[in-house]
């Protein structure tokens, strides 16, 4: 008598996969590179966690001022303080980093965490870098020294960033003042954070934006060919009956 054969099913594989994969929600933080206490770019980023907080997002902070000088110095990436800190930049989906400018360059406790960080440490990152300083001068700080730091660490996308002179901020009890252009590009920049949080938790939405994206390319490059061609065309005949 042959025996009979049976056949184990996983329940979970009969179960109907969902469309998309469920989207990791991108959590947000903030790094603050000032050494000072009674930092300008500080307050600005403690402004701007304020600003998405009543937005309804939550951030997380960290304070490079309140890391242990030596391990930080001496690269002591397995210290549990700077272990935890570079733990949860890998965690973020979004870094907001705030940095004084210092003889046209970002401060060098912000250089020094960031060289810690590993040679991809903010691939599929959204980065906002804010930047403060004593004059107008130091206004190509972020393109010209961070950001090249922030591409080479592999920064998914790193949004437009923002300087502010010091005239521009007044520190009061109900927290910080700043003018109203500084407002204007605060706001600019929040929202295109909130851009940034919309398409990572609408998979479908971002899946529309690159292939329309890709379509707009693709039908550009066959306009640039066909108008090639037709330059070239025209060139041959031309050339087969010159006037």
């Amino acid at each position: 008598m042959a025996a009979s054969s049976t056949s184990s099913i996983n329940p979970a594989a009969s179960k109907p996969q969902p469309r998309y994969q469920a989207v990791r929600i991108m959590p947000i933080l903030t790094i603050s590179g000032s050494p000072s206490a009674q930092s300008r770019s500080a307050r600005l980023l403690g402004h701007v966690r304020a600003q998405l907080e009543r937005a309804g997002e939550s951030a997380d902070h960290l304070d490079l001022r309140a890391l242990p000088a030596d391990a930080l110095l001496g690269a002591q990436t397995t210290h549990p303080a700077i272990a935890e800190a570079l733990a949860r930049v890998e965690a973020a989906g979004v870094v907001i980093l705030a940095t004084p400018v210092y003889k046209a360059a970002y401060s060098g406790l912000l250089k020094t965490f960031l060289d810690l960080l590993p040679q991809s440490g903010l691939r599929d990152k959204v980065v906002l870098p804010i930047a403060t300083g004593g004059s107008l001068a130091h206004t190509l700080a972020i393109d010209y020294a961070l950001r090249p730091v922030l591409s080479s660490l592999a920064a998914r996308a790193i949004l437009p960033g923002i300087f502010a002179v010091d005239a521009q901020m007044v520190a009061s009890d109900a927290g910080l003042v700043v003018d109203p252009a500084l407002q204007q590009r605060l706001d600019d920049g929040i929202e295109r954070v909130h851009q940034a949080l919309a398409l990572a938790r609408h998979p479908a939405v971002a899946q529309v934006i690159v292939a329309s994206r890709s379509a707009v390319r693709a039908a550009f490059q066959v306009h640039v060919s066909a108008n090639a061609n037709t330059q070239a065309a025209a060139d041959a005949q031309r050339m087969r009956c010159p006037t």
